[in-house]
C-alpha cells in the first residue's frame, strides 16, 4: 500500500483510514468518546475539523469548587514519588489548602524517596507521609503513581487495601492493559478513573507554579472513567484534574489513553525525536557541515524555533516560513521521511495495541538487576550539544528546512495513524504535537535529550531506548538515499497542506497553557 500511497493524491489521513480500518475490529473502529455529565464544572463544546468534542474548563478560579467535587473524600493518598508523584501531591496539597481534605504520600517502607517527600513538606507526624498500603487503606481516593512496571507486581495487594466506595486513580492506563492481558479487572465497589497530564511530572509542577501569578498556566489533562461504583467518579476525576492545575480537561477512555500514550512516548514525543536528531546530525556532518552547526541545525532547530512556531501557530506556520529553495528542501525531506517513519509508527502501534509492548516492559525491568538502563546521551551528537548549549547567545536560531521536513513528517504521520485508529482529535493533537512542544521539548532545549527522557516514567524511558535506534536506522536506510536524490512526492505534500490536522491544531492552540514553560534546575522530582 505504500507504493500506491506514494503515487496517489488522496488525503493522507483518508487513505490511511481505509488501510488501517481493515486491520482493526469493527467495535474498535466504531468506538466513541463516552458522554459525561458534571453538575460542578463548566463544560464547553469545541469544533475540531469535522467533529465536536466536549471539554471541561479548569484553572485556579475553579479551585473553590474542589470541596464539592471531592464530596465524601477526607483523604487523598498519592502513592509513589517518581515522575508524576511529587508534582501531583504538591499541587493537590496546595490547591486544597484550607479545605480540610488531607493529601498524604504513601511509599514503600524504607524507600529512599521518604526523605525527598519529607523535604517537600510531607510528614509522618501529621499523617501526610506513610507506608504505601497503610495510606491506601485510609484514603477515600488513592492515586496510584508508582512506576507502571511496579504496578504490574503490586496491584493484587493494593486492591485488597482499597476502601469500599473509594476511588482508584491512575495517570496512565498501563494497569488496565496489564489487567486485560491477564484476564483480570478492577475490584468491585471501587471507582477506577484516570487523569493523565499531557506532560511529565516536572512540567506539571513547574507550570502550576508559574500559574500562581497567571491563571490558566498548567498542563492540560485527559480523563477517563473506567468504573463508576460510587456515582461520583466523574466529579472526583475532574476535581483531580483541576486540582493539579489543568486549564482544560479532555475526555477519553482508559484504553485509548494507554494505547495513544505508550505509543506516543515511543514515537514523536521521546523515541522519534531522539532517533531523528541522531540521523540528521550524522547526515549533515557527512555532507560537510561542521559538528557544531549540525547540532544547531538539528536539535537546536527543533527545540527552539520549530517548537515555538508549532506551539503558537501550528505545523503549517513552519512550512509557510520557507520560500523558494528552502521550501523545496523542506518538501524533499518530508517526502523522504514520511514513509520510513510511518513504517516504524505502525510497528509500535501494533505492538502497543496487542499488549506485546506492555509485556516487554515487564520483561525489561526484570533484567535490570543484571543490565540496568544505560546513558542515552553519550554519543557524539549530544556531547557536541553540551558545547553548543554552553556557547548559546540570545540571537535567533536557524530553522533548518531539512530538519523541519523530517520532524513534521513524523508529527503528521503519527496523527494520521491515530486518526485512522479512531482516537479522538484532541487526543491525537495532544499525543502527536502539543505534549512535545509545550511540555517535553523545552527540557531537551534546557539540558539535552536525557534531561527530558529520563525525567519521564520508566515505561517511557525504556520505550525511548528501544525505539529511537529503530527510527534512526530506517531513516538512514530509506530516507537518507532519498534526500540525496532530491525528489518531491507532490501527493504527500498536497496531503500535508490540506490535512484536517491543521484545523484541529488551530483550535487546540487556543487551549494551550497561558505561558510558555520555563524549566529550572533543582525542581522537585527532576533527575539531574
Amino acid at each position: 500500500w505504500l507504493k500506491v500511497f506514494a503515487s496517489s493524491h488522496l488525503d493522507s489521513s483518508s487513505l490511511l483510514a481505509f488501510v488501517m480500518l481493515s486491520k482493526i475490529s469493527p467495535s474498535s473502529a466504531a468506538r466513541g468518546i463516552r458522554n459525561f455529565n458534571t453538575k460542578i464544572f463548566e463544560k464547553k463544546t469545541v469544533a475540531l475539523a469535522d467533529r465536536t468534542e466536549t471539554i471541561v474548563v479548569g484553572g485556579r478560579d475553579k479551585f473553590h469548587l474542589l470541596p464539592q467535587a471531592f464530596e465524601g473524600v477526607k483523604q487523598i493518598g498519592v502513592l509513589g514519588w517518581s515522575s508524576q508523584g511529587p508534582a501531583q501531591a504538591m499541587n493537590l496539597r496546595d490547591s486544597l489548602e484550607g479545605t480540610g481534605i488531607k493529601v498524604a504520600v504513601g511509599l514503600r517502607e524504607g524507600s529512599a524517596s521518604m526523605e525527598k517527600a519529607a523535604a517537600a513538606g510531607f510528614s509522618r507526624d501529621d499523617g501526610t507521609l506513610g507506608e504505601m498500603y497503610d495510606v491506601a487503606s485510609k484514603s477515600d481516593m488513592t492515586l496510584l503513581l508508582i512506576s507502571d512496571a511496579a504496578q504490574a507486581n503490586t496491584y493484587p495487594k493494593l486492591f485488597q487495601h482499597l476502601k469500599k466506595g473509594s476511588t482508584l486513580g491512575l495517570s496512565h492506563g498501563f494497569l488496565l492493559g496489564i489487567l486485560n492481558n491477564r484476564g483480570e479487572k478492577f475490584p468491585d465497589g471501587v471507582d477506577a478513573v484516570a487523569v493523565c497530564p499531557k506532560g511529565m511530572g516536572p512540567s506539571v509542577r513547574r507550570l502550576y507554579e508559574q500559574g500562581k501569578s497567571v491563571n490558566g498556566a498548567g498542563i492540560n489533562c485527559s480523563f477517563a472513567v473506567e468504573q463508576n461504583a460510587t456515582g461520583m467518579a466523574v466529579e472526583r476525576a475532574l476535581g483531580w484534574g483541576v486540582g493539579i492545575g489543568a486549564p482544560f480537561i479532555f475526555e477519553t477512555t482508559m484504553r485509548d489513553e494507554y494505547v495513544s500514550d505508550i505509543f506516543g512516548e515511543r514515537s514523536v514525543l521521546l523515541g522519534a525525536i531522539h532517533g531523528i536528531v541522531e540521523f540528521l546530525f550524522r547526515h549533515l556532518v557527512a555532507n560537510g557541515v561542521s559538528k557544531e552547526d549540525a547540532f544547531k541545525r538539528t536539535a537546536e532547530s527543533i527545540t527552539g524555533p520549530i517548537t515555538q512556531m508549532v506551539s503558537h501557530n501550528g505545523l503549517l506556520s513552519v512550512y509557510d516560513s520557507f520560500e523558494g529553495a528552502q521550501k523545496r528542501e523542506f518538501e524533499v525531506a518530508y517526502s523522504a521521511a514520511y514513509h520510513p517513519l510511518m513504517e516504524v509508527l505502525m510497528e509500535i502501534y501494533d505492538d502497543v495495541k496487542s499488549g506485546r509492548e506492555l509485556d516487554s516492559v515487564i520483561d525489561a525491568v526484570s533484567r535490570h538487576g543484571q543490565y540496568p538502563m544505560t546513558l542515552i546521551d553519550d554519543t557524539e551528537t549530544w556531547r557536541v550539544g553540551e558545547k553548543v548549549r554552553a556557547a548559546r547567545t540570545s540571537g535567533q536560531r536557524p530553522v533548518c528546512p531539512t530538519t523541519a521536513g523530517v520532524y513534521l513528517a513524523c508529527m503528521q504521520a503519527q496523527a494520521d495513524l491515530l486518526i485512522a485508529n479512531g482516537h479522538s482529535y484532541s487526543e491525537v493533537a495532544n499525543e502527536s504535537i502539543i505534549e512535545a512542544v509545550d511540555s517535553l521539548n523545552p527540557y531537551v532545549d534546557f539540558r539535552g535529550i536525557a534531561y527530558m527522557i529520563d525525567n519521564c516514567s520508566i515505561v517511557a524511558r525504556l520505550g525511548a531506548r528501544k525505539w529511537a535506534p529503530r527510527f534512526d536506522y530506517l531513516l538512514m536506510q530509506q530516507a537518507g538515499p532519498k534526500l540525496e536524490k532530491g525528489e518531491v512526492d507532490e501527493g504527500l505534500i498536497t496531503a500535508f497542506k490540506e490535512n484536517k490536522l491543521h484545523q484541529i491544531m488551530s483550535v487546540c492552540a487556543a487551549l494551550r497553557p497561558s505561558v510558555d514553560i520555563s524549566p529550572v534546575a533543582g525542581q522537585h522530582g527532576v533527575r539531574d
